[in-house]
């Protein structure tokens, strides 16, 4: 028996489906909203859901990441008639398992039904890795992470070559390493290789090893990092690094597990899984020239995007909680308590830095705390405490200012949602990248520090703002 929600505020997904399906032994439960089935007493247990999709493109992207938070991580079919091509493409990116049409009569809706619980069957089947996955660093209980630890999980249970998407500083080496843990090459090596940090005259090399005389300098010969993952896993970090001159001998070595170290007279294996991660657009290098296509289909077998900390604000104090204990015991100090109002701050921050950038911070305010054993806003960066202070002074002359035009012009066009979330996050940047360099001196390699942000990243974001360090 299946638990079968259906969400339809139009009626337009026939109530004549609704007794046909409890003859075959499920159970249905009908919502007009989101808020309304998540409250229900029976969420916990969902196994697909059926939703209209006469939502705005905010609202149904919403909903499915709301839906997939579900303890019970149901199949959500989108039904849309008639349908829309670049919701159709968000919809499924954004993990629903169809976009369909409306089902006419029951035995269409049975059929699409009978599809997606023998695909439910065979996922949850036996998996029990599914269910014991676990994570080592990375905290959180917010439904963004839910969808994320899910997909992980089933990475986890699979030997599919894995590609992690998101900003510095999210965590993609720790979702790498809870995957390679959880899976059956945990007793094999996790190798890493940082290829932003590896220069293409060094990258066959490093990558493949090489025999000794191979060039000069080369007094003795030396295991490659990808022979170092044979029978565990290779990461590569920032993969989007790896230079275009080597990419086409790297797939050869992705396709055939087989390759020769410079200067070697003959070929090796190595058998490895391969997990990526990327903070670049990945399909735009493609379009661009910068990136092999047939290399991007080899490592995205399995796709996790890993939202940023702004976007799953409950998180924040999970993380902190997590953090202040470790940091602690590192600094051989008594844990400190963390008061509301510390949290309540750093959930007003938009963390540019991300997870790493937040762990700095909690480092730094436990050392400026010293003997006292509670953490207070006072403890945290200037630069965090600075920013809350203008946003809400922002947030007071707006709502003024809002008032004022509404007593002017009650009936103004408003902006949609998500042009309101792009200019508050365009804005947020470009006044934390000003503080941020001012607060440092135009020190560079301080600002990186301090953000948790990479030099590559800093210097593309000073650009997209137009700010320049020197003249700032």
């Amino acid at each position: 028996m299946a638990t079968i929600f259906i969400l339809d505020d139009s009626g337009r997904i026939s109530t004549g489906f609704d007794d046909p399906a409890r003859t075959l032994g499920h159970e249905v439960f009908r919502f007009s909203g989101v808020g309304e089935l998540l409250t229900h007493p029976d969420a916990q247990k969902a196994d697909v859901v059926f939703l209209d999709a006469q939502l705005s493109a905010v609202e149904l992207l919403d909903a499915l990441r709301a839906l997939q938070g579900l303890p019970s991580l149901p199949e959500v079919v989108v039904l849309n008639s008639p349908g829309d091509p670049e919701e159709a493409e968000r919809a499924i990116r954004s993990g629903a398992w169809d976009y369909i049409g409306y089902p006419e009569t029951f035995p269409a809706f049975a059929l699409v039904l009978s599809r997606v619980l023998s695909y439910r069957s065979q996922r949850f089947h036996g998996s029990h890795a599914y269910f014991n996955f676990t994570f080592t660093g990375v905290e959180g209980s917010s439904q963004a992470m839910a969808v994320c630890l899910g997909l992980a999980a089933q990475a986890a249970a699979s030997e599919a070559n894995v590609l992690l998407l998101g900003e510095t500083g999210v965590g993609k080496e720790l979702f790498a390493d809870a995957i390679h843990k959880s899976s059956s090459r945990a007793k094999g090596n996790f190798v890493v290789v940082d290829c932003a940090a590896i220069p293409e005259s060094l990258a066959e090399s490093t990558l493949l090893g090489y025999d000794k005389g191979a060039f000069t300098g080369a007094d003795k010969a030396h295991i490659g990092l990808v022979k170092q993952a044979d029978g565990g896993t290779l990461f590569l970090d920032e993969v989007s690094e790896i230079p275009l001159s080597i990419q086409g001998a790297f797939l050869r070595v992705l396709d055939e597990r087989r390759f020769r170290p410079v200067g070697a007279g003959g070929e090796v294996t190595s058998d490895f899984r391969i997990i990526s991660a990327s903070n670049r657009d990945l399909q735009a290098m493609v379009r661009e020239g910068q990136f092999r296509k047939d290399l991007l289909f080899r490592i995205r077998a399995f796709t996790i995007r890993i939202p940023p900390l702004r976007d799953r604000s409950e998180d924040i104090e999970d993380l902190i909680r997590h953090y202040v204990p470790l940091i602690c015991g590192r600094m051989h100090i008594e844990p400190k308590v963390v008061s509301p109002d510390f949290v309540e701050t750093a959930k007003a921050y938009l963390w540019p830095g991300n997870v790493r950038e937040l762990i700095n911070a909690v480092e730094r305010s436990i050392a400026a705390a010293t003997a006292e054993p509670t953490l207070f806003p006072a403890h945290l960066p200037t630069y965090i405490r600075a920013y809350r202070a203008k946003s809400a002074a922002a947030a007071r002359g707006e709502r003024n200012a809002g008032k004022a035009a509404e007593r002017v012009d009650p009936g103004a066009n408003l902006p949609t949602l998500q042009e309101i979330r792009e200019n508050a996050i365009r804005g947020a940047e470009r006044t934390y990248l000003n503080d941020l360099m001012k607060h440092v001196g135009n020190d560079i390699p301080a600002a990186c520090r301090l953000s948790g942000l990479s030099r590559s990243r800093l210097y593309a974001l000073l650009h997209k703002h137009s700010i320049h360090p020197n003249n700032s």
